[in-house]
């Protein structure tokens, strides 16, 4: 997902694996197999934003956010802002049970209701 989204924007700006690897200071080896998944995305904000600003994305923008977003998921996080909001972090319980197909109370599916319609 994170791997799939960096390659298709580095390929449509014309930008080799090897000369986007040298823009942020990553080994080109490594980097190839971020691109196809067998590694984790990078963890840490000061990479995300040189990448960022390599493939032209502007911090704050919905591919900023995408692509943060693809990163904590590429690596098994909640991204942090969700999770700095009580009422989103209160409902993820109901949301992992609706999405195993775990029927949720009616109770909970209220309350989630209530917590989407005040977002």
């Amino acid at each position: 997902m994170f791997g799939e989204f960096i390659k298709e924007r580095r390929i449509s700006l014309g930008i080799t694996l090897r000369g986007f690897c040298r823009r942020i200071g990553i080994d080109a080896s490594n980097w190839s197999k971020t691109e196809r998944g067998l590694l984790l995305p990078p963890r840490d904000d000061e990479t995300l934003r040189k990448i960022a600003q390599v493939l032209g994305i502007k911090e704050g923008s919905e591919a900023w956010i995408e692509l943060k977003d693809k990163a904590h998921i590429g690596a098994g996080r909640i991204p942090r802002d969700l999770l700095s909001d009580a009422r989103i972090v209160q409902a993820l319980p109901i949301f992992f049970r609706t999405v195993r197909a775990k029927k949720p109370t009616s109770k909970q599916l209220d309350q989630l209701i209530h917590i989407l319609r005040k977002e």
